[in-house]
């Protein structure tokens, strides 16, 4: 096993058990599978430690297989988010083998190829991402999965797809009607309730006191919280 490839399996065994999901082994799987340095660009990259952002001191990906935030575009405040609050997140949504998946705030597609290795070849992950460098980095960086469609667009607005899934990686005050109206029973809906003067204090994919994490399941009488 390459240098590389044995990081990127820890990494995935470390962020999963950290998460609370040691024995999701799709999950740990899929995170092993996907090589997030395709999808934050060339280094060196700034970690956000500290309160702040560091740079790392050379190229080497290696510095990447870490629960840290890579700034994407920083002026913009877009990162590529925290590792193990994604799988905390993905072990919660509980994405099945064969499932429709809709993944909202995309960004450059690292989580999205996670979803579309949980999925796998027999389902399907839509994303949608609102910046248009980001969506057309994410159209290219998942162009060898053929699960997986980019669309350079807001998901506040119909149509959307009918699903099982929904993966809100942008701040809601409220889960939006066109989101529950696209998910079937037993459909799955998690995303980060924000104050409606947004988040503060942290970068955008970090842990913040401010975020709460709803999830919603679609049931055949209407709505429930999930377990």
């Amino acid at each position: 096993m390459e240098r590389l490839e044995a990081q990127r399996c820890f990494f995935a065994d470390l962020i999963t058990a950290s998460a609370g999901a040691g024995k999701n082994e799709v999950l740990r799987d899929a995170f092993a599978a996907t090589p997030r340095e395709r999808f934050v660009g060339p280094g060196p990259w700034k970690l956000f430690a500290g309160g702040k952002f560091l740079e790392t001191p050379s190229d080497d990906p290696a510095f990447l297989y870490q629960d840290v935030v890579v700034a994407l575009a920083p002026e913009r405040g877009i990162n590529n988010g925290q590792p193990v609050l994604h799988a905390i997140n993905l072990a919660a949504l509980d994405v099945k083998r064969g499932e429709t998946v809709l993944h909202v705030g995309a960004g450059t597609g690292y989580y999205t190829a996670v979803l579309a290795r949980l999925t796998g070849e027999t389902g399907a992950v839509l994303a949608y991402e609102i910046e248009h460098d980001l969506a057309t980095r994410a159209i290219q960086n998942l162009s060898d999965l053929s699960n997986v469609t980019v669309e350079e667009r807001s998901a506040s607005e119909a149509p959307l797809p009918v699903c099982d899934a929904i993966y809100v990686n942008a701040g809601a005050t409220a889960p939006l009607k066109v989101w529950l109206d696209a998910l079937r029973v037993n459909g799955r809906l998690l995303f980060p309730l924000t104050p409606a003067d947004g988040p503060r204090g942290m970068p955008s994919g970090a842990i913040r006191n401010q975020m709460i994490l709803v999830g919603v399941r679609v049931m055949a009488g209407g709505f429930q919280k999930p377990d």
